[in-house]
């Protein structure tokens, strides 16, 4: 009983510390711009007679918002930490890489699931009505795959600016190609929402599926990478 007290403990103390390196610095204007963002995209819906919101819509505009969320604190956590001086602290914690970025990871996606969870009801209740949990649960396919990226690059990177430049790029590659692979399994923004009137139901489904396991493939060999790479302890001290 008492060595599961003191794991508890533990458990708790690292998540509040990583809790307070994800809230720290520019976080909250990250957060604000995302939340801002949103806000002017439904308050023009709102007021203009020609728009016509939809559920696919709704999945672009709460996916802005979302990769706004997960961009400060998964490219600039490495650099903060040495930024704190923390870093050669916690490289000799054993098992550093899974005690404290495995945590941080999880307190990142439970952060941005909640935040999305909160616009995506507010959508549900100005513009037009859906299942938010289920339209929360589609958005974190690629805004995870879009932070263990992000991630794996800060890990090779080493530079919170420097992995951003890195990630902007990727990002507008990807953006770019969706047009081309609109209705294409390898689409990262593909729109469960969207469905392709030439396509039939069992072959869409079948192809999102293929997609979102694509995707799952993709988080975590960044995952994996991003850890391996956290064993280099000269590379980063």
């Amino acid at each position: 009983m008492q060595k599961l007290l003191i794991t508890l403990l533990l458990v708790w103390k690292m998540i509040r510390y990583n809790l307070k390196i994800v809230f720290a610095n520019k976080f909250i204007y990250f957060m604000l711009t995302a939340v801002a963002i949103f806000l002017l995209i439904t308050v023009i819906n709102l007021f203009d007679p020609d728009s016509n919101p939809n559920v696919a819509l709704v999945y672009y505009w709460l996916m802005v918002p979302g990769i706004l969320l997960i961009f400060y604190p998964a490219v600039f956590g490495i650099q903060n930490d040495a930024d704190s001086r923390m870093l050669e602290i916690l490289f000799g914690i054993p098992n550093y890489r899974y005690k404290v970025w495995l945590v941080r990871l999880a307190v990142i996606y439970v952060i941005v699931f909640l935040m999305l969870f909160i616009l995506a009801f507010l959508s549900s209740l100005a513009l037009v009505s859906f299942n938010v949990f289920y339209m929360v649960y589609e958005l974190m396919y690629p805004i995870f795959f879009l932070g263990c990226l992000s991630f794996m690059f800060s890990t090779v990177v080493r530079n919170g600016y420097g992995t951003a430049v890195f990630l902007v790029i990727i990002g507008l590659v990807f953006w770019i190609l969706s047009g081309a692979l609109m209705e294409s399994q390898w689409n990262l923004f593909l729109n469960p929402f969207h469905v392709p009137q030439n396509v039939s139901e069992m072959v869409w489904e079948d192809l999102l599926v293929k997609n979102r396991i694509y995707q799952l493939v993709g988080i975590a060999v960044f995952i994996l990478i991003g850890l391996l790479n956290m064993q280099k302890r000269e590379k980063f001290v």
